[in-house]
């Protein structure tokens, strides 16, 4: 069984086109609007990109980082395919190191759904450790609720021209683990078949906003895009 996104990673965006891109980014945007932001930001567990090159575009530049490299790759040839310039990094959160100091992070998507418990405050602490002074961090989570009832122990199956997907999911105590079968299509017109595991942590909002605080964040919590925290929780931080 081959690690998370090794197989999904080239078509993650193409895969989520019904999850509001363009609304997402928006929101996005305004809070680092409100917050006035201002420099170059690192979009963290950036995926194939899809915000990193939103939010150049509206002139906040960003480094992209991820942890896949099938991830970066589409995100590369993405970008370039838009005439966005920018970095696509491989990279851990709960190892983050830049080289110079962010006016803004993003983690948008599910990103610290992927952090163990244990590694919460070292994935936070890292994120803190390379904003400067006063700079936000915004990211969500998928809420217990959601990977309890929604997601877990639950199976999801997709049919498309270019590939179909089988997803398994059991639930077991703190987490998630999810069984991917992807069938790509190939240039013959056979199908390939390729099979991925991942695993989602289940997150308690007061977990998140007592692990942030302890590193030196302000916190605020809300639903997702503003609306309703069932399914998915925000949150804007500041580094204090």
């Amino acid at each position: 069984m081959a690690n998370s996104y090794s197989a999904l990673g080239r078509w993650f965006e193409y895969l989520n086109d019904d999850c509001g891109y363009e609304k997402w980014s928006q929101y996005l945007i305004n809070a680092l609007n409100n917050h006035g932001a201002n420099g170059k930001g690192v979009d963290i567990g950036c995926g194939n990109g899809y915000f990193t090159r939103a939010l150049i575009k509206s002139g906040y530049p960003a480094v992209g980082i991820d942890i896949s490299a099938e991830m970066l790759d589409t995100a590369q040839r993405l970008s370039l395919k838009e005439g966005v310039r920018t970095e696509f990094l491989i990279g851990d959160i709960t190892k983050l190191k830049l080289n110079f100091k962010a006016a803004f992070a993003v983690a948008v998507n599910d990103c610290i759904n992927y952090v163990p418990k244990e590694k919460l405050k070292t994935a936070f602490l890292r994120v803190h450790a390379c904003l400067k002074k006063g700079a936000p961090f915004i990211f969500d989570i998928s809420s217990a609720e959601k990977l309890k009832n929604t997601i877990g122990s639950n199976f999801f199956a997709e049919d498309r021209d270019e590939l179909t997907y089988i997803w398994f999911n059991e639930l077991k105590d703190d987490r998630v683990v999810m069984d991917i079968t992807l069938f790509e299509k190939t240039e013959s017109g056979a199908y390939r078949r390729r099979d991925e595991r991942h695993v989602q942590y289940i997150h308690e909002e007061s977990e998140i906003i007592s692990a942030l605080e302890e590193v030196g964040f302000s916190v605020r919590s809300e639903g997702h895009m503003g609306g309703d925290k069932r399914e998915r929780i925000n949150f804007i931080c500041t580094r204090l």
